[in-house]
């Protein structure tokens, strides 16, 4: 229950601190004081999206702070939330929002704690129900009417359309999994042929070792030299052991160096290192010797063995050209490529699966879509009886009400198109709602839709925005009583230009517009003070109510007016005691 609003600078509020209490709260005023301007606090103060207008012009800053009385399930969501509760009893919810610029920026708080607005809108399904005006147009929205059924029928109609929902995405997937593949099928055999191919050419060119290409080069410039190679390792072994002309080999020098350093190491010792550095050296120089003979003996040209060579090397040229740049690049590739083809040919067997899958998806879904439809149709005769038994006391005495459920595509809320049927006339037949309803038949069929939702709506403050428009007489009686009624369920918040629907009131509070000098902050001066408007909120007695039904009722508080004034209070004391449904006036 909201016990308590706050307002600074929103709107024509300048301030305003307002308390409020259960049962049935009436706003009453001229048309255009501002009655909506408080509703529409209570809105913004729970999260509802603003503009910058909203802001009182010349403030920089808006503050709007609503405290509600805990209850049960508010406090178990606020635990889940990890919020504590103020002194154990309260929630207080407020909103600062602040001009920066072009922009606004806004600060949503719970007993304190900075929170997004997710959170915000989740506590305001729990807090307020806001009916606002222009809201019967919605009446025949098809989607809404499908909305209000399905929480009608409550969890277990709920938990079923979550499953269809569920269902449905998953056919969805199964059908767009099937589509690809179908769509798919020409691209997968072209990709299948190229694939083949390549692989064939890859298979054949029988890729091993990353590095053969590069063996390969060398061994061609060996097979394209070996005259040269011939000739010049005879003349290393000639320069290094045996040289056949007048100069020296290396070993022969050595060899003669190594006798006289044997020579010298006996006179003197120290000489040892050098003498078997030579004697090492020449080892090496022998040893080089030979195995460079040996290189050569094993040299031989062989012209087949060097086309064979060449033409390796053009075919790995080729290889590296389409799957390179490198040798290693076009194995990889290879390895790459067989994997896909053996996907791509497993995959043949894969549309025979995918279309079984989604047959029993959609097999799955409709199954679920016809036990939703079964709990509609089931919820939908509850909801036509309850909604013409609150009907018939709102002077409807012969209306006619049915929910007409025709199947259409399956998606993601069922299989179901709604429509409210409707009729309050005798002998005329069933029309939907949104086509024969007047505006004062909307306003009472959405006010009987409230009613019925009454034992199983979460919010504790059920707020009505000229509910009663465009009716008059009776039918405003039997509004006030329904207003009342709900009341006793809720607390309920109503702006009504009716004074029979305020004399029903259990707190009545009179806006008005009130046009005052305001001074300039930076200049006191009387000089520089403008007229501005602000709005006004007065909590009123029992002898102010009677002059503000006067009023209602005629638009000057004379002697009839006041007289029938009286009446109406006298009537709704009555009827609250007692508990009356039909109005007696």
């Amino acid at each position: 229950m909201l016990i308590s609003l706050r307002i600074n600078n929103f709107a024509l509020i300048d301030h305003l601190d307002l308390k409020l209490g259960s049962g049935l709260n009436v706003f009453t005023g001229e048309t255009g004081a501002g009655k909506s301007i408080i509703l529409d606090a209570i809105n913004a103060t729970l999260g509802a999206k603003i503009d910058r207008r909203i802001i009182r012009t010349g403030a920089r800053r808006a503050i709007l702070e609503a405290t509600f009385e805990l209850n049960p399930a508010l406090a178990q969501w606020l635990s889940a939330q990890e919020i504590e509760p103020v002194d154990g009893t309260l929630v207080i919810c407020s909103r600062e929002i602040i001009m920066a610029q072009d922009s606004l920026r806004t600060r949503s708080r719970i007993n304190g704690i900075l929170v997004n607005r997710k959170i915000m809108d989740q506590l305001r399904d729990r807090l307020v129900e806001i009916t606002a005006q222009g809201q019967t147009l919605q009446l025949g929205n098809p989607n809404l009417q499908r909305e209000w059924l399905d929480l009608y029928g409550g969890y277990s109609l709920l938990k079923c359309r979550e499953a269809v929902n569920i269902t449905y995405q998953k056919a969805q997937k199964a059908k767009v999994a099937l589509e690809n593949r179908r769509q798919s099928e020409q691209q997968r055999l072209q990709r299948i042929d190229l694939l083949e191919y390549q692989v064939q050419e890859l298979d054949k060119a029988n890729l091993i070792e990353p590095q053969e290409l590069e063996q390969l080069i060398q061994e061609s410039q060996r097979l394209s030299h070996v005259v040269e190679l011939q000739h010049q390792s005879y003349q290393i072994y000639q320069a290094l052991y045996q040289n056949e002309g007048d100069n020296s080999a290396a070993a022969d020098l050595l060899g003669e160096a190594e006798t006289t350093l044997n020579d010298m190491v006996g006179y003197d010792y120290t000489l040892q290192p050098i003498a078997e550095m030579i004697s090492e050296a020449l080892a090496q120089v022998v040893e080089a010797s030979r195995q460079i003979s040996s290189y050569s003996e094993q040299l031989e040209a062989d012209p087949q063995k060097l086309q064979d060579v060449e033409e390796r090397i053009q075919e790995l040229k080729q290889i590296c050209r389409k799957y390179g740049p490198t040798l290693e690049d076009g194995i990889n590739y290879y390895h790459k490529i067989q994997g896909e083809l053996k996907e791509l040919l497993e995959i043949e067997d894969s549309l025979e699966t995918l279309e079984k899958a989604y047959h029993e998806a959609q097999k799955e879904l409709q199954n679920k879509c016809h036990e939703l439809s079964l709990q509609r149709h089931n919820a939908a005769v509850r909801l036509e009886t309850h909604l013409v038994d609150e009907l018939k006391p709102l002077a409807m005495e012969k209306v006619k009400f049915q929910v007409k459920i025709t199947s259409t595509t399956p998606t993601t809320t069922g299989a179901d198109h709604l429509t409210f049927c409707f009729s309050s006339n005798p002998g005329e037949p069933l029309q939907p709602l949104n086509l024969i309803a007047s505006g004062g038949e909307m306003s009472r069929f959405l006010l009987a839709l409230k009613a019925c939702f009454s034992q199983i709506e979460a919010s504790d403050t059920l707020v009505f925005d000229e509910i009663d428009v465009g009716v008059s007489g009776r039918v405003a009686g039997a509004i006030s009583e329904k207003l009342h009624q709900l009341s006793h369920q809720h607390q309920v918040l109503c702006v009504t230009h009716q004074p029979i629907v305020a004399a029903m009131a259990d707190h009545h509070f009179n806006v008005s517009k009130q046009v005052v000098q305001e001074v300039d902050n930076a200049n006191s001066n009387d000089q520089n003070s403008e007229e501005r408007t602000i709005v006004r909120v007065k909590t009123l007695d029992n002898y102010q109510r009677r002059e503000e039904l006067a009023q209602l009722a005629s638009g000057r508080p004379f002697q009839e007016a006041i007289a029938f004034a009286e009446s109406l209070l006298t009537q709704a004391a009555t009827k609250r005691e007692k508990n009356l449904i039909t109005p007696n006036l």
